[in-house]
């Protein structure tokens, strides 16, 4: 987390200050801003391997207080107006497309202003997972599942307890009781102190139309802004086939237990 505050430049409301962030995910908070910041990411990768990154950015529900832009050799590129209300809007451009240019818009009164929004560096591998625009709903071919097995952020086996639909954010939230956690990168998954079991939730586009169904499933996805979102999730009965068949191949990328 980064946290600044414009009342400390309340004399030079045309300040630019500049900001360095050297971890690849975190946050900034710019309280009462005035003037301007500009952000830098540095991560602690080699500066070769930037031009492989995306930048992800999703504004707090609250910012208010400054336009937000692209900026690259002083040309300025509106990605997130001031007042913008988009609900769970993620913004995403490539690290070798320009930094962050936060300026304040005019106040009347700035002590009632935060600006703010968390950021993530990823590979653009990754990123196109997570934003697949051509299809993002289409089946995953046998090949594609057995490899989200092997490099997902979180693998489970579950049943469908709920769906619920958030119209405003164009997201279903698909809430799941899970049988068999593989692997989780963060804690998004947890045991429920009534029932005792493994539950979570798991986000994806209200587009896709997810239902509640009988039968187990295989979630597997990617943690994006602290959320779990949908990869690729075949019955779990159709992944023990192709586990088997790839395995009787020798073409199984990953061992893990189908079972």
């Amino acid at each position: 987390l980064s946290s600044s505050s414009g009342l400390t430049h309340e004399s030079h409301r045309k300040d630019v200050e500049q900001v360095y962030l050297r971890c690849s995910e975190g946050s900034i908070e710019w309280m009462y801003p005035t003037g301007a910041l500009i952000v830098n990411l540095r991560p602690n990768i080699s500066p070769a391997s930037y031009k492989h990154l995306t930048v992800c950015i999703k504004p707090f529900k609250d910012s208010a207080g400054a336009n937000i832009y692209l900026e690259k050799t002083g040309e300025l590129k509106l990605l997130v107006r001031d007042g913008d209300r988009s609900p769970s809007r993620v913004y995403c451009f490539g690290y070798d497309q320009g930094g962050l240019f936060v300026e304040a818009t005019p106040q009347q009164d700035i002590s009632r202003k935060i600006t703010g929004f968390q950021y993530e560096l990823m590979s653009k591998g990754v990123a196109a997972d997570l934003h697949t625009a051509s299809a993002p709903c289409r089946p995953c071919s046998d090949t594609e599942v057995l490899l989200a097995v092997c490099t997902s952020d979180f693998v489970i086996r579950g049943s469908i307890q709920n769906v619920t639909n958030e119209a405003e954010e164009q997201e279903s939230i698909i809430h799941v009781d899970v049988s068999k956690l593989y692997r989780q990168k963060s804690k998004v998954f947890q045991l429920t102190g009534e029932s005792g079991n493994w539950r979570g939730q798991i986000k994806t586009l209200l587009e896709c139309g997810v239902k509640p169904g009988d039968g187990d499933f295989l979630f597997t996805g990617r943690m994006h802004f602290g959320e779990a979102r949908l990869g690729c999730a075949p019955r779990f009965k159709d992944f023990q086939r192709m586990y088997k068949e790839a395995k009787d191949k020798g073409l199984n990328p990953c061992e893990i237990g189908p079972d």
